[in-house]
């Protein structure tokens, strides 16, 4: 099911979702139709579960690759920020919660948390210092923006 909604990846994430869906679509998709061929030789494909469990595996890594194609097809490159005052895509944050616990997240549509999440959307555009009310599905809590690193 295709989105119509841009992805907002930086260079080094976009590549990265690249560099994936080429060892998807190479090696692992050569290897997953090595991987069946074999399975079919081993009998009776009504009974065979060795390629029952190839042709889904083969059709979850299809699935994988159709959602590579769709995030790649809808990039929009944001600029990695050279100085670190407000929260963008790529940036790394600290926070503390209401209860004095720290925690590091990066905001990311690649590794870390997405732009789009909760939390993504609470603190894009805040700077260090900033409190912020993340209405999380788990339920609201409240935090105090450290830092904020590029």
């Amino acid at each position: 099911m295709p989105s119509e909604k841009p992805e907002r990846l930086t260079q080094a994430e976009k590549e990265k979702l690249e560099a994936e869906l080429a060892e998807l679509e190479g090696p692992r998709r050569a290897a997953m139709v090595e991987a069946i061929a074999t399975a079919r030789g081993f009998g009776d494909l009504s009974e065979n579960f060795e390629y029952h469990a190839a042709k889904n595996e083969q059709g979850l890594l299809e699935r994988r690759i159709t959602m590579l194609r769709d995030r790649l097809s809808r990039v929009e490159l944001v600029e990695k920020a050279k100085a670190a005052d407000t929260i963008e895509v790529g940036s790394q944050v600290e926070l503390e919660d209401e209860k004095g616990e720290r925690l590091q997240i990066r905001i990311s549509g690649v590794e870390g948390v997405s732009p789009d999440s909760p939390v993504g959307r609470a603190l894009l555009g805040k700077k260090a210092g900033d409190e912020v009310d993340i209405d999380a599905p788990r339920g609201a809590w409240r935090a105090k923006i450290l830092s904020i690193d590029a």
